[in-house]
């Protein structure tokens, strides 16, 4: 550091004089003029460092797992990089690249002396343009060339051959080397440095010519990658001259053979070697998922989706994906591949990947909010389709979670839901009974359908032998009663039920369903019917507050996110809230039993829709089947205390194309087989029975008819 200190004048006019070789257009000045300028820069105060000398902000590729941690999605970024510490890069690899760009890297204080006076001795005698980098003076220049914020136009200004550049360069260098060691240099170098083939740092490098970790380089390929460095576009040996980095490998051969680090016959055994490539590329973006699972790309899909949502990551979504694409970000998602692959199998049964129809299916854990799975018989591909076939059997709509041209689908009977919901946080018991007629005229006007009698809204139950009759929430939702939860809606008032169905995520993506919610729900009985566009994940979502005792979570697609520096991010936590009283959710979810075939605690279900789910399944197990007019969509969601699962059947091109009763069974094979999939092995949990003052009409505390 002394000898740093005392540069004496002469060693100025040196450095000057190779910076006056550097640039064409500097050659053109009066050399007295050069040489002030050199004597000038580098004989004024230390300069201050910019931060970012010492933590590069360079661009690093972001990874996105599945639940285990280990099985890679796929990734994002910009510039194909990830930053990894010196300890797991190859020791060969930390000398090919010392020998290769900067032999004097450890005796120099950041400008070499000898290198100077090489390059300005060459410059002076045959006119070349010999610069006496040294390594650390690169590094400096590529990260304050490689700011991610800077815009093309200031990237190429840092790059471009001027004196003031090469003095700044060499100042900041001096004064590098006086904060960080030469090891911590080296490290930052080797993983900012442009390796060729959209590959930037050694770890990217070593994974995109050898498909390995940088730790495993062997003596050969260390000394192929320290020769890219010089030219990476012209010498790349995939996309541009093999032949060139071949002559490249042998000269660091050759320079480690000359500093004693490589023995003569080792050196000539690895120039021997062949070309042996085993080239991989890094998945970027969605459409990049595992060929073999093409349909995982819907999840990944609507993780950009939440992310672009999340503040944390920036004031908007162009901000929240650049951070996404160059932060860095280690992403362990609740995406499990086991009960995907079970799902899209399922969904694959009830319609082939090219049929016009789709059996979208959410699967979301209770309590935490955590999607398990997105599955759709489609593949998630930008590969061409038929003619005239817009979303099948490739697409990237979001089929599944709402999104692009997809508002949802029509959910039938699901809805009755929040309807018995509202009547039991309303003090209306369960066993509140009602002579459902065949068809009831409502108060609620209509403006036409089949449901209309004169201007009112007038449903009609689809079996009245089954149906009609005395009915209690009990029975009334387990043979899904279209005129008692008509008359319920009335007692209740049905912007009660629509406010609920919100309170519990539902979201109105359709301008009119949005419109209706806002300004017209109070008259909005047909509501209870599910009329309304919703999606699998909505629909999973607020049938798993249910399972979780009235605890509603946001629909979350991350486990953890930790930033390059193993700092966790301050989103993806659950973000849940109690919407419901406890005992409300155990009540609905009490009556949830009745139509997939289990028994209340009261012992009052007697018939449902779904019936042989119960005993399909081996464990308790609540839900609620769904037709909508003219069976145009049908539905089934069912849930456990641990898992919630959903699947609608409908056209996503054509809503008039109606799906017909008969897939309603096979989706109940579908929610049945995931939930039996995903739960084998964990423990039967049953639902807590409500108190008798929800279930039961209680003479001076409760109200009934």
């Amino acid at each position: 550091m002394i000898r740093v200190r005392r540069l004496d004048k002469l060693m100025t006019i040196v450095i000057a004089g190779v910076l006056a070789g550097l640039a064409l257009a500097v050659a053109a000045l009066p050399a007295a003029l050069v040489l002030g300028i050199g004597v000038r820069g580098l004989t004024e105060p230390w300069p201050e460092l910019p931060a970012s000398l010492s933590t590069p902000p360079t661009a690093q590729r972001s990874t996105l797992y599945a639940n285990d941690g280990t099985t890679l999605i796929t990734s994002f970024y910009t510039e194909d990089r990830v930053d990894v510490p010196l300890s797991r890069v190859a020791p060969v690899m930390r000398q090919a690249i010392v020998a290769a760009e900067d032999v004097r890297f450890y005796q120099h204080p950041g400008v070499d002396a000898r290198g100077v006076v090489r390059a300005f001795t060459a410059n002076q005698r045959d006119g070349t343009r010999q610069g006496a980098s040294t390594l650390t003076m690169q590094y400096v220049r590529n990260v304050l060339a490689g700011d991610p914020a800077l815009t093309e136009e200031q990237r190429a200004k840092a790059t471009e051959i001027t004196v003031s550049r090469k003095l700044k360069e060499m100042r900041y260098a001096l004064a590098l080397e006086r904060k960080l060691s030469k090891d911590q240099i080296l490290a930052g170098y080797l993983n900012i440095a442009y390796f060729g083939a959209g590959a930037y740092g050694v770890a990217a490098a070593s994974k995109r010519y050898f498909s390995k970790q940088p730790a495993a380089l062997t003596l050969a390929e260390a000394a192929l990658l320290a020769g890219l460095v010089r030219s990476p576009n012209t010498d790349d040996p995939i996309n541009g001259d093999a032949d060139a980095a071949l002559l490249r490998r042998a000269y660091v051969l050759d320079r480690l053979v000359e500093t004693g680090q490589v023995a003569p016959d080792v050196a000539a055994a690895a120039k021997a070697e062949p070309l042996l490539l085993k080239p991989s590329t890094t998945p970027n973006d969605c459409t990049a998922v595992p060929e073999e699972h093409a349909d995982w790309g819907f999840f990944c899909d609507w993780f950009t989706s939440w992310w672009n949502e999340q503040p944390a990551f920036g004031a908007t979504v162009d901000e929240r994906q650049r951070t996404l694409r160059r932060g860095g970000f280690r992403i362990v998602t609740s995406f499990d591949p086991a009960v995907q692959q079970t799902a899209s199998a399922q969904v694959r049964k009830v319609y082939d990947v090219d049929d016009r129809r789709v059996a979208p299916t959410a699967v979301v854990q209770p309590g935490t909010g955590r999607v398990l799975a997105l599955a759709v018989n489609r593949n998630y591909s930008m590969a061409d389709n038929p003619a005239g076939w817009t979303n099948r059997p490739n697409t990237v709509n979001q089929l599944v979670a709402g999104g692009g041209t997809i508002v949802g689908y029509q959910a039938g009977s699901t809805f009755k839901m929040f309807t018995m919901l509202a009547a039991l946080e309303a003090g209306l018991p369960l066993d509140t009974g009602f002579d459902a007629p065949a068809r009831i005229v409502t108060r609620f006007e209509v403006g036409g359908g089949s449901a209309n009698c004169g201007g009112r809204w007038c449903p009609v139950n689809a079996d009245p032998l089954g149906m009609d009759g005395y009915r209690t929430m009990w029975d009334a939702f387990g043979r899904s009663v279209n005129t008692y939860f008509a008359w319920l809606t009335e007692r209740v008032g049905a912007d009660r039920v629509v406010e609920m169905a919100e309170r519990l995520g539902i979201r109105f993506r359709a301008e009119d369903d949005a419109r209706l919610a806002r300004y017209g729900a109070r008259d909005w009985g047909p509501f209870t019917l599910g009329v309304t566009a919703t999606t699998p994940l909505d629909l999973a979502g607020a049938y798993a507050a249910v399972a979780a005792e009235g605890r509603w979570c946001a629909p979350t697609p991350v486990l953890s996110i930790t930033d390059s520096g193993g700092r966790p991010a301050t989103a993806g936590g659950p973000d849940c809230r109690q919407v419901l009283d406890v005992d409300v959710a155990r009540g609905a979810a009490d009556a949830a039993r009745c139509p997939v075939g289990d028994q209340s605690m009261y012992q009052r279900c007697s018939g449902g829709t779904a019936s042989d789910l119960r005993a399909d399944l081996g464990r308790p197990v609540a839900g609620k089947t769904g037709s909508s007019d003219g069976n145009g969509t049908e539905t089934v969601v069912a849930f456990t205390p641990q898992l919630a699962v959903a699947s609608i059947a409908a056209n996503p091109d054509d809503p008039r194309d109606a799906v017909g009763a008969a897939v309603q069974a096979r989706l109940v094979d579908v929610v049945g087989t995931v939930l039996y999939d995903a739960l084998r092995g964990e423990p039967v949990r049953d639902f807590v029975p409500p108190g008798e003052s929800v279930a039961l009409r209680v003479t001076g505390a409760r109200t009934g008819n």
